[in-house]
């Protein structure tokens, strides 16, 4: 049934088919015709319960706006945004590229997002059971060197919604922003909100988890000093990986040298060499593998080399809801 719906959507501009596939989403639930089945394995980490260990990554629904109809799949975790302190537009379109002959999407969305008190209204409305991400990232006008401002303005409105917050600092499509992932500023960053969230954790008598988002575009040694900084101020978790910037996997192929973050099928190999070395340098961190999940035997495979949970985003597009429930009971 989803291949046929697939060949329909695909005929549509990738974001106008975005928009369609989740107000079609909303309709369905709204009608009572989704009805979870969701496989029920839980897990302990970060101190949250978990349903199970398949999640819905970041940029899929940026403003919280179809968080039931997405949680009614059956995932047992969703991450929402990346949100950013106000509302902004995001990169002129077109900004969205399907490449179906590699199972892979480009974007260059640049964080369009309908602001952080939008994002919070809807998920204090959200009735989704499971565990809430929320992603947060800096608005495009802010410089680079007070990007901290707009972190700690976003983790101060959603501290009292999230389950957990994802610190964006990987996204290729904000100038700068991968900047942020290494040396004095990447401490400076997770210093600064590790210190306010402890302060907001004393007011709401919580200990809100924070994960760290990378990138797949690192070589080890980058990633054995991003793997430092992360034990160093105590961060709860950590997200492997964005998009990546690498094209080799596409050279030819039409829209393939769009600019912007590729994700899907190509991204896999880059992704799972990325736990692999946090596996080796942080035993103890829970990890969260994203990138290439297009089947249970892809969601193993990253549980194999050392994530504790898994999130889908592409795979999702190109292989349907079956796919949530596939991985989720692999990984049961």
């Amino acid at each position: 049934m989803y291949a046929l719906a697939r060949s329909l959507l695909f005929r549509l501009d990738p974001e106008t088919a975005h928009k369609v596939t989740l107000q079609g989403l909303d309709q369905a639930h709204r009608a009572g015709l989704l009805r979870s089945h969701r496989v029920e394995s839980p897990v302990t980490l970060m101190g949250l319960r978990f349903p199970n260990r398949v999640g819905l990554a970041a940029g899929l629904d940026k403003n919280a706006d179809h968080l039931d109809a997405l949680g009614a799949l059956g995932f047992g975790f969703v991450e929402v945004g990346t949100v950013t302190p106000l509302a902004q537009e995001g990169n002129p379109r077109p900004r969205l590229f399907r490449l179906p002959s590699r199972e892979a999407i480009i974007n260059r969305m640049g964080f369009n997002n309908a602001g952080v008190d939008h994002l919070v209204a809807q998920v204090r409305k959200s009735r989704f059971d499971g565990v809430i991400g929320i992603n947060i990232g800096k608005n495009l006008t802010t410089p680079v060197e007070r990007a901290v401002d707009d972190y700690l303005v976003c983790l101060r409105k959603v501290h009292a919604d999230a389950h957990y917050v994802t610190v964006n600092i990987s996204s290729p499509n904000t100038p700068g922003l991968r900047s942020l992932q290494f040396g004095a500023q990447l401490d400076g960053l997770l210093s600064a909100l590790k210190q306010e969230s402890a302060v907001l954790d004393r007011g709401r008598e919580r200990a809100l988890p924070l994960a760290v988002k990378i990138a797949p575009d690192m070589s080890d040694e980058e990633v054995d000093l991003v793997a430092a900084c992360l034990a160093n101020n105590q961060i709860d978790a950590v997200i492997a990986t964005n998009t990546t910037l690498d094209r080799a996997a596409v050279e030819g192929v039409t829209h393939g040298d769009e600019a912007g973050g590729l994700s899907g099928r190509p991204v896999e190999a880059g992704a799972n060499r990325v736990i692999r070395r946090l596996r080796e340098r942080l035993p103890q961190m829970p990890i969260i593998g994203v990138g290439g999940v297009f089947d249970a035997a892809g969601a193993l495979e990253k549980r194999r080399i050392g994530a504790d949970l898994v999130q889908l985003y592409s795979g999702l597009i190109y292989r349907g809801p079956g796919l949530v429930k596939a991985c989720a009971q692999a990984l049961a």
